[in-house]
């Protein structure tokens, strides 16, 4: 497979690309996230995604492109990023005790094809104490997150009584769906 283009800056993908033994390249996609309001979450997911993937585009037309938004809902509001720790501890509150919905939007463009899908998962998270959520934001720092979190680090150790679908989806990218889109991409 030819070496495809990443429109994202997020090392979890990168990694998961790279667990997959994907050959990629980064391009960085600078966009406008926001969205139409009437939007359906997966809906929102894919619009963002998309408009990643066609920024990156114009100049690569003869390449994949690959490009994935991560949002997290909870109790019907879409949570973005944290602004600072206070927010992020804020949303890590809200969460503790609950459960909370990860829609990762793909869209990927390699000539005049174009395949879009969102996958979900549901997160179900402990009640976790203030004092711990105050020690993940300090150490960890998750403002490049949305939901404040990250699966794979100390908060999902200790936060996470289960998920129903991928862990992957979580992390940032359903790897196992983005393998067989790209290979009905190139196929």
């Amino acid at each position: 497979m030819q070496k495809i283009i990443l429109a994202s800056q997020s090392p979890r993908r990168k990694e998961l690309l790279q667990l997959a033994e994907i050959a990629f390249e980064t391009i960085v996609a600078n966009i406008d996230e926001s969205f139409p309001e009437g939007l359906g979450y997966d809906a929102v997911a894919m619009h963002i995604a998309t408009n990643k993937a066609l920024a990156i585009q114009n100049s690569n037309v003869d390449r994949i492109i690959l490009a994935a938004d991560t949002i997290v809902v909870c109790d019907n509001n879409i949570i973005g990023k944290p602004t600072d720790s206070k927010h992020a501890v804020e949303i890590l509150s809200q969460l503790s005790g609950n459960m909370h919905i990860v829609i990762t939007g793909v869209c990927m463009l390699y000539n005049n094809q174009k395949i879009c899908f969102a996958d979900t998962t549901i997160v179900h998270f402990n009640t976790i104490t203030t004092s711990q959520i105050t020690y993940y934001v300090n150490k960890y720092k998750p403002y490049d997150k949305a939901g404040a979190y990250a699966i794979q680090e100390w908060i999902g150790a200790i936060g996470i009584k289960k998920i129903d679908g991928d862990f992957y989806n979580v992390m940032g990218l359903p790897i196992s769906r983005v393998v067989a889109a790209l290979e009905t991409l190139i196929n």
